[in-house]
């Protein structure tokens, strides 16, 4: 896929963000999306549409964030990476957070296939902490 179309299918994602028929449709049948960890509710590999919902059910329930606002857009061919900033509050500590991230996005057919987290775990740890 030209580099061009991938970056503006990332993008597209951002834009998606709280609107939720619109993110999964611009995700491919076998979406997986990616967040490192284990011992954090978000972590784990969430697959396809399901996955997507289960995911960003159990965030509106935990976390309130701001919805990211990419810093910085890297594109070649299918691959996309997005760094951005982010805050939010924890709330079962009501602890607030800063979070610097990157997004690792792969795109194919003209649709994200791939999103792998990269998030300040610290950051979050620390908020999470009672």
């Amino acid at each position: 896929m030209p580099t061009d179309a991938s970056l503006k299918i990332a993008q597209s994602f951002f834009d998606a963000m709280g609107d939720l028929p619109q993110l999964l449709s611009l995700l491919t049948d076998d979406f997986e999306w990616i967040i490192p960890g284990d011992a954090w509710p978000l972590a784990g590999t969430h697959r396809g549409q399901e996955g997507v919902k289960n995911l960003l059910q159990i965030a509106s329930e935990q976390v309130e964030t701001n919805f990211p606002e990419p810093l910085d857009f890297i594109a070649q061919g299918d691959r996309v990476h997005a760094e951005g900033f982010a805050t939010g509050l924890i709330k079962a500590t009501d602890k607030r957070f800063e979070d610097h991230f990157v997004f690792a996005f792969t795109i194919r057919d003209g649709k994200v296939a791939r999103l792998r987290e990269y998030l300040d775990t610290q950051a979050l740890a620390r908020a999470s902490a009672p």
